[in-house]
């Protein structure tokens, strides 16, 4: 079977954005397309990875509609919902579609608008994800976070200055990527006295509500060779899921979504966390990059919060994560965020990120949806 590979790829600016996620995902379509210098006809499927158009604007059949903004009619066009892992699962379901033989060029497009809509009704959007009778009880994201960094805390011994770490390692990385929302640093005692949102979490553990939009362009490798030599190659893809009610698991401070996944990731690269030059993990909240490093063996349990204070995570240093900001700095537009981390390594593995470059030649990318309910693992590499 021909490698896929990777050909093109874009990101919009994070953040508050005029106009609707139509016009988000036509921007980013179009410059993916212009950066692989590949013919809008060239391409057979169309992927969009999208949350919530429906009920952040009223807007369905997204897919349809970018098909006919970017001159695609014609094309075979899908729209990927998988919550906040939506852009994970296009990343998936586009690799599927070319390492089937299906298509020979596939674009994938995520992006998301909600900066129109109030924080309570952007978390009301988002909670609507968890099991009902949670949901009906007013458990949101930001409950089940808080709680599970207090179990862990407490389990581990962990100090609260440890995640904070996380935070500010994170906006550190994000003030070189002139497409993250928040491009500034802040220290560890302005997140550690910003308000309350959930005990022990405050503030500035929790990532912004975005508007933005990223792309990606998927062909076999064979084909990616008549465009150009700066390509990446998906060599692990993989996907699981774990209890929707979250209170049903051993211990949820083990993403067991994020084992399968990366298990099964790893085996299809031939490939072990050691070699993982650089990643970009799914720090909607700062405790989740913690939880991710152990899942997906960069650490044993309850020793993944050492590795942001000890320079382990930074830019820098042995396994540099987040090297974009991350959903943190960046901004996490909901369908956008895992195609966004993908963009992120193919920029990293082609020698292309600027001031954010560091040294790899194999990414890994962990696109969660809920609080670990579902989740895709990426491999990229160099060819």
């Amino acid at each position: 079977m021909d490698r896929v590979a990777v050909i093109g790829a874009s990101m919009t600016q994070f953040g508050e954005r005029d106009g609707w996620v139509r016009d988000l995902l036509a921007e980013a379509g179009d410059a993916c397309l212009r950066d692989a210098g590949v013919p809008s006809d060239a391409v057979d499927n169309l992927y969009v990875s999208n949350m919530g158009s429906g009920e952040f604007e009223g807007q369905t059949g997204v897919s349809n509609m970018l098909a006919h903004d970017l001159g695609m009619v014609g094309a075979y066009t899908q729209r990927v919902d998988q919550t906040s892992a939506s852009g994970g699962a296009g990343i998936y379901a586009a690799w599927q579609s070319v390492a089937s033989g299906a298509s020979d060029m596939t674009l994938l497009v995520g992006g998301e608008k909600m900066t129109h809509r109030t924080t309570g009704e952007a978390t009301d959007v988002i909670a609507s994800l968890t099991h009902p009778v949670e949901y009906k009880h007013g458990v949101t994201l930001p409950s089940f976070a808080g709680l599970t960094a207090r179990l862990y805390l407490d389990q581990y011994d962990a100090p609260r200055e440890s995640l904070a770490a996380v935070a500010a390692k994170n906006h550190r990385h994000g003030v070189d990527n002139p497409h993250a929302q928040f491009r500034k640093e802040v220290s560890e005692t302005e997140i550690l006295e910003s308000p309350i949102v959930a005990d022990p979490l405050r503030l500035y553990d929790f990532c912004p509500i975005t508007d933005g939009s990223a792309a990606l362009l998927f062909c076999p490798e064979s084909v990616a060779r008549e465009y150009t030599d700066d390509y990446t190659v998906v060599s692990g893809v993989a996907g699981a899921s774990d209890t929707h009610v979250v209170h049903e698991r051993d211990d949820p401070t083990t993403m067991a979504g994020v084992v399968d996944s990366s298990d099964d990731a790893f085996a299809m690269a031939d490939r072990t966390p050691d070699d993982v030059d650089v990643a970009e993990l799914h720090d909607m909240f700062t405790i989740l990059e913690v939880l991710q490093l152990e899942a997906l063996g960069f650490a044993e349990p309850g020793e993944g919060w050492r590795l942001a204070p000890d320079g382990v995570t930074e830019r820098g240093g042995r396994l540099p994560v987040n090297t974009s900001g991350g959903l943190k700095s960046k901004g996490h537009p909901l369908g956008a965020s895992g195609v966004a981390q993908a963009y992120e390594l193919h920029r990293q593995l082609t020698d292309d990120a600027g001031d954010r470059q560091v040294d790899a030649e194999v990414g890994l990318a962990c696109n969660v949806g809920g609080f670990g309910n579902c989740v895709t693992t990426t491999i990229l590499e160099t060819p």
